[in-house]
């Protein structure tokens, strides 16, 4: 590909990408229980992937699914597509069979790379989707599926680079909660994806930004590797952004061997992978990580075994949830030598904002620094003025989404024109202190966050409704230590029928991902809707307090 055609990719991943393996080929860029993939070897196993793609029928634009854990074949798949000029599509593996198909048709899905753990799901999706063509097992502990291509077979032809000219117009998908309770997706054009991550100078201010790709080359070339822990899913943006700079500045993206958050081995690889970089989303990783390492201290205290190492480690970084001081504190008195960041982003805006604690600095909680790309309107459309307490919406301007797949009235909303400029306002209220930071309020929505889990109040109401007992429901989030907020349902029966709080909560089980079922049900007389028929999720709210017996004061 000639220079004059690179310069116009516009930062497309798979250039970049291709670039940093020319430059560092030995470094590791996937590390994975000990096991290191080189630039060269990712290159290469990627290239084969993309090949094998397009010699199946895939053509520029088609959607490219990926069902798996924390593993390296996501990246590798993620880099294929990227390569390939195929849009990959993250799949919660948390997914139940409705949502699934959900996703995949609503995608358009032509294939899919799945790990093996998941073939029965996989199999159904084959029986009802028709355009679901090409799939490709991930090895694990099952058998090769009798519909799918191995991992290795679709690894195995030609691993040369591809001639293809791409575009930074190349898009990313990431699917988000809904406010209709179904996921949408976001969709991110590259080079915005690529700015918005800071485009290879600082996050949120984008000072130091490299001239052209040769110039970000030769930073590479002349820095040190970047070990990246995403102890969060890649299929969630949290992780999946990480990753993605993480690769972006030639740096290496450790995964964990287990399928559920295991603290004890996250700590072991840090010390035996020298990692730098740990992302995650709040204290439902923070605490279980913190609680490890107080068991290590006192087991190393008792003449057992050693405290871990964590000297490699520079930085912590949470979004989507924040995470409470008390846990920042303790963190910090076990490494005094990192820092501890919270990122104010979501899926359709990253880089907003930061908080940044470390040993010598204590920060308020939800107080971010913003960029210039940052403000605050009201909901009339005026900016909040500095110092005013008067309450907007953030909103971003600059490297944003293009808006989300297949619903144009939602991204209207979502990505506003104000005073002749596009921004991304996904929702988050805040008030703009005196010195232009802002302190976040929270979603304006009903949206509950669990666990860094979206999960929208009107999705579970139907699925509570369809239980032939249940004549009307509720849904909210109350505060909770360990996941941010509890997903609490109140229902009022049908006539004459009944049924156990247990029946109803593995009614949801069965229908919806396990991070979705309620912590409590209640069965209550009335739900006191509005005349005009709605929710007063107000009302509905003090009343889940009295039940679980917390002060109205905690919900407020």
């Amino acid at each position: 590909m000639s220079d004059l055609a690179v310069s116009n990719q516009h930062w497309n991943f798979a250039n970049v990408w291709e670039g940093i393996a020319r430059v560092v080929p030995d470094r590791p860029a996937l590390l994975h229980d000990g096991r290191a993939i080189s630039w060269a070897e990712f290159d290469r196993r990627s290239n084969a992937l993309a090949r094998f793609l397009l010699d199946r029928g895939a053509v520029a634009g088609d959607k490219l699914a990926i069902y798996a854990y924390n593993r390296p074949e996501w990246m590798i798949t993620l880099a294929a597509a990227f390569k390939a000029r195929l849009v990959p599509v993250n799949v919660n593996y948390r997914y139940r069979a409705e949502e699934l198909a959900y996703i995949l048709e609503n995608s358009d899905s032509v294939a899919i790379i799945f790990e093996g753990c998941f073939t029965d799901s996989v199999a159904a999706l084959v029986e009802s989707n028709q355009s679901l063509t090409t799939l490709v097992q991930v090895a694990d502990e099952n058998p090769l599926a009798g519909f799918a291509t191995s991992w290795d077979d679709a690894l195995s032809g030609d691993d040369s680079p591809l001639d293809i000219e791409r575009s930074g117009e190349d898009m990313v998908f990431l699917y988000t909660g809904g406010t209709t309770g179904m996921p949408k997706a976001v969709m991110w054009p590259q080079a915005a994806l690529w700015g918005t991550l800071g485009g290879g100078g600082e996050l949120v201010t984008g000072a130091n930004k490299p001239a052209d790709l040769d110039e970000h080359l030769s930073r590479v070339g002349d820095g040190d590797t970047v070990f990246l822990l995403p102890a969060c899913p890649l299929m969630h943006g949290t992780g999946l952004f990480t990753a993605i700079n993480a690769l972006m500045g030639g740096g290496c993206v450790v995964t964990l061997p287990s399928r559920s958050f295991d603290a004890q081995e996250l700590w072991s690889s840090v010390e035996r992978d020298r990692v730098q970089v740990i992302s995650m989303v709040g204290d439902v990783f923070a605490r279980p990580m913190l609680a490890a390492l107080e068991e290590r201290a006192g087991q190393s205290e008792a003449g057992g075994k050693k405290a871990y190492d964590l000297s490699s480690l520079v930085m912590m970084v949470s979004s989507g949830v924040m995470w409470t001081p008390e846990t920042k504190e303790k963190l910090l008195d076990h490494h005094p030598g990192m820092a501890l960041v919270d990122a104010l982003g979501a899926s359709e805006a990253t880089g907003m904002g930061t908080s940044v604690q470390t040993a010598e600095t204590k920060t308020e909680t939800a107080r971010f620094t913003v960029g210039d790309n940052v403000k605050v309107f009201t909901d009339d459309g005026r900016e909040v003025v500095p110092g005013s307490g008067e309450r907007g919406r953030v909103a971003r301007c600059g490297p944003i989404p293009a808006g989300y797949y297949k619903d144009p009235e939602k991204s209207a909303q979502t990505f506003p024109v104000i005073n002749g400029v596009r921004y991304s306002m996904p929702g988050d209220y805040a008030t703009v202190a005196e010195d232009g930071t802002l302190v976040l309020l929270g979603r304006g929505s009903q949206c509950i966050n669990t666990g860094g889990e979206k999960v929208y109040p009107e999705e579970l109401e139907e699925v509570l409704k369809r239980h032939p007992s249940v004549e009307d429901a509720a849904v909210v989030g109350l505060p909770d230590e360990k996941w941010g907020q509890a997903i609490t349902a109140l229902v009022t029966p049908a006539d004459g029928a009944q049924a156990s709080e247990d029946e109803l909560r593995q009614h949801v089980r069965e229908l919806l991902a396990a991070f979705k079922v309620p912590k409590r049900v209640f069965c209550v007389d009335s739900l006191g809707r509005t005349p005009a028929g709605k929710m007063d999720y107000k009302n509905v709210t003090a009343r889940a307090l009295e039940l679980v017996g917390l002060d109205q004061a905690a919900g407020a």
